[in-house]
């Protein structure tokens, strides 16, 4: 059975993650606010960061970057596409 919670993103009840996606206290605060959806978002959003901005998620640098992002994206408004981003065309 799934559990449901308060997306703190979608701000509705939707289904909630089956596990911590990310360490740490960061991690517990998305398992307990984030829902399976919102996650998927996210993770898309992370993929383009990834791929326009050229980064290696291996890099130190480039992880400290994508988790600032993501708790912007995730709590704090939302995370600001790079200025060369072109959406795909539909």
């Amino acid at each position: 059975m799934s559990r449901t919670i308060n997306c703190s993103l979608l701000k509705k009840e939707a289904e909630g993650l089956d596990y911590l996606p990310y360490p740490g206290e960061l991690g517990q605060r998305i398992y307990d606010n984030i829902s399976k959806e919102a996650w998927q978002r996210w993770l898309g959003h992370q993929t383009m960061l990834i791929n326009e901005n050229r980064l290696s998620p291996i890099e130190p640098e480039a992880r400290k970057f994508l988790e600032t992002e993501m708790e912007k994206f995730l709590f704090g408004g939302g995370s600001a596409v790079p200025k060369e981003f072109v959406p795909p065309a539909s």
